[in-house]
């Protein structure tokens, strides 16, 4: 443990202060950006519940803790927490640690301050402002508006707030009041987020139409002209449709520019939710997985995703100037002065947005975005893809591995069998069959936890039995690492 010579903390800054600050950021570099790349080392330590309250010392104090003792609590932290920057972590859609956004995370903490108003954050606001035009050109929109959200869940509850406010203004004043039932319509793959908006918002679960896929997770677009016109003979109104460009599972791309023509003929907005497969739009030999984008009136993002920004960094942007304005603007005088002096109050970008105070999330993607340029960050997108390729190309032909469907993005889906199970006829309408496929995973599961060698999520989806969901995002991984995943999974398995 680094020597704090025992000081306790006193309020105010002191020079104990900035000995015990650079204890913790030697600490930080040494445990979280150095240490964390070493494939030798466990990706978790991992304690139940029951174990690590014992470990931890959870409970507040009356008295002040010693310099020393809060380093310790820091070094249980990292030694307890899940390593997500290290090589053979695959269980999320984040993954990795890039130092540039990491180091544009800590200028913003200590500057501490909210993104409202440009008085409190005029660097931030402007970035803002500039990054989110970028996003938009990105996209192909010409115009339009957009701001950071915490979350693409966030992201796509503004995209249902504003397709509803486009078709009924009316609703700010009234609320649902007076309005006919209002349908929308996502892939059955679509993400739970848009039946919970739906919810919060007052228009229902049940009015959150679900759409067919094929065998990929992609939207059928016949299923949705179908669906649509039954919609309409029920005398209920379609307001929004929500494609999506990467689902969580599969990695699938739904037809966008089909999608759009439907939107076109029947007046419908478009949002498209690209929290996870919006990355691509940053390659040249990719982005045509988003093709038709551009027509969409609304769009999510999250570069803490496939860009490998630090979390959380997630983006809501929409091709229409005033819409955010015209939806979510209330007068709040004590914050968003109309007679500044000093600058035009449109800097004040708070009354545009449902929160009051937000955190600043450009900066660390802004600083990336600098750091790696334009060429940067499309080789680290095309770098994901290909060991995603790679990776599928193993489980083609390795022994005991499946592949659910060929990957579109750098989601990797795959059946292990144990040696047990590898001479069945593989019948995935047979129960008995299925049921024995589907408790492998959960086993291997425990096993790479408790090992700390890897972790892999895995889930059933759409009548299959559970299989293992890779998620390829880090560009320091290799070729070696996508043979270790087979290898690790196939010896903590080959005994099941």
């Amino acid at each position: 443990m680094n020597n704090c010579n025992g000081k306790h903390v006193i309020s105010g800054g002191n020079e104990d202060a900035v000995t015990f600050l650079r204890s913790v950021f030697d600490l930080v570099i040494k445990e979280g950006v150095e240490r964390v790349k070493d494939a030798s080392t466990p990706v978790i330590d991992f304690k139940n519940p029951e174990e690590l309250e014992q470990i931890l010392d959870l409970k507040i104090p009356m008295q002040s803790s010693s310099h020393d003792q809060l380093l310790h609590y820091c070094e249980q932290v990292f030694k307890y927490s899940v390593k997500t920057a290290h090589p053979h972590f695959f269980n999320q859609l984040y993954a990795g640690l890039d130092p540039y956004g990491f180091a544009g995370q800590v200028v913003t903490d200590v500057l501490n301050t909210s993104i409202y108003t440009y008085e409190v954050a005029p660097v931030f606001v402007l970035m803002e402002k500039y990054l989110l035009r970028h996003v938009r050109q990105l996209i192909g929109y010409e115009g339009g508006d957009g701001t950071f959200s915490p979350g693409g869940s966030y992201s796509n509850m503004l995209g249902m707030n504003l397709a509803r406010f486009n078709k009924f203004p009316q609703v700010v004043r009234v609320g649902m009041r007076g309005l006919p039932r209002i349908v929308a319509f996502v892939s059955s793959q679509s993400h739970y987020s848009n039946k919970k908006n739906a919810a919060l918002l007052g228009i229902g679960i049940d009015d959150v139409i679900p759409v067919a896929t094929d065998n990929c997770g992609r939207m059928l677009t016949s299923d949705l002209k179908r669906k649509i016109e039954e919609s309409k003979e029920e005398g209920a109104v379609p307001f929004l449709v929500v494609g999506t460009c990467g689902t969580t599972v599969l990695g699938a791309f739904d037809p966008v520019d089909e999608i759009a023509d439907i939107c076109q003929d029947n007046n419908i907005w478009l949002h498209i939710d690209a929290a996870w497969g919006g990355g691509v739009l940053l390659s040249s030999k990719h982005r045509h997985l988003c093709k038709g984008i551009h027509r969409s009136d609304s769009v999510a993002w999250n570069p803490h995703k496939m860009m490998m920004a630090p979390l959380q960094c997630c983006i809501f942007v929409t091709k229409h100037d005033s819409v955010m304005k015209n939806c979510q603007s209330i007068q709040v005088p004590y914050l968003f002065q109309p007679d500044k002096t000093l600058y035009s109050p449109e800097y004040d970008i708070g009354s545009k947005v449902i929160q009051c105070g937000r955190k600043v999330d450009v900066f660390k993607l802004w600083l990336m975005m600098k750091a790696h340029g334009n060429i940067g960050l499309e080789s680290r997108i095309n770098k994901a893809f290909d060991n995603a390729q790679y990776l599928a190309e193993l489980v083609k032909k390795t022994d005991g591995f499946k592949l659910v469907c060929d990957p579109e993005c750098t989601n990797v889906c795959f059946w292990y069998l144990p040696k047990r199970l590898r001479k069945l006829e593989w019948r995935l309408d047979d129960k008995a069959f299925c049921q024995k496929v589907a408790a492998v995973p959960p086993i291997v599961k425990e096993k790479m936890t408790t090992s700390g060698s890897l972790l892999v999520g895995y889930q059933p989806l759409a009548g299959m039995p559970s299989f293992f969901r890779m998620v390829v995002i880090n560009d320091e991984l290799t070729k070696s690492d996508m043979h270790f995943v087979i290898n690790e999974i196939d010896k903590l398995g080959q005994d099941i």
